[in-house]
């Protein structure tokens, strides 16, 4: 609860929309303001239902997001200490917000693989509910990254940081009248 003991009062939908792209939008209109997005992102929350609200100690309001609240729009790699004195790849990722997040236990990687066309939607975890969808180039980066490690018996395509082997999909298997 917040300072002085009162619950912020409900205001109900606030006319704020995410689009896939990660814009933000008030009332149909886009927020130019990267300043104004950056403090409403940080009052955004996730519901349990999965819905999104910004909350202030004053009002809570619902909000739209089509995808996810935020994009990966660039990602760097390099060697760190995960704190066993073996160098190791890290992956950090800067989001359209301009924050920083580096892939590991904290921020994992997901990869949604549509079950019809096997298309993927890559994801980084930003904070507990909230992930930043990684826009198709920086995908590309990764994919890039990535390497073999067999998994349950299956060869599996992924990349490594901070000591954790994040999948991004199943090495398909060589057709053997190809052979």
């Amino acid at each position: 609860m917040p300072a002085g003991g009162r619950r912020p009062v409900e205001q109900g939908d606030f006319g704020i929309r995410i689009d896939r792209q990660g814009n933000w939008h008030y009332r149909g209109s886009p927020i130019h303001r990267k300043e104004l997005v950056c403090l409403f992102a940080s009052v955004l929350q996730r519901a349990p239902d999965g819905g999104f609200w910004l909350e202030t100690p004053a009002e809570r309001g619902w909000i739209t997001v089509e995808d996810a609240p935020f994009m990966a729009v660039e990602m760097w790699w390099r060697d760190c200490d995960c704190g066993d004195g073996k160098p190791r790849q890290c992956l950090a990722f800067r989001t359209n917000l301009d924050q920083i997040i580096t892939a590991g236990p904290e921020h994992p990687i997901h990869v949604h693989l549509d079950p019809q066309t096997r298309e993927p939607r890559p994801y980084i975890t930003v904070r507990p509910g909230l992930e930043a969808k990684i826009n198709r180039a920086v995908f590309y980066e990764l994919v890039a990254l990535g390497e073999t490690e067999t998994i349950d018996g299956r060869a599996v395509h992924g990349v490594w940081s901070e000591g954790v082997f994040f999948p991004i999909d199943d090495v398909p298997q060589l057709d053997a009248a190809a052979e």
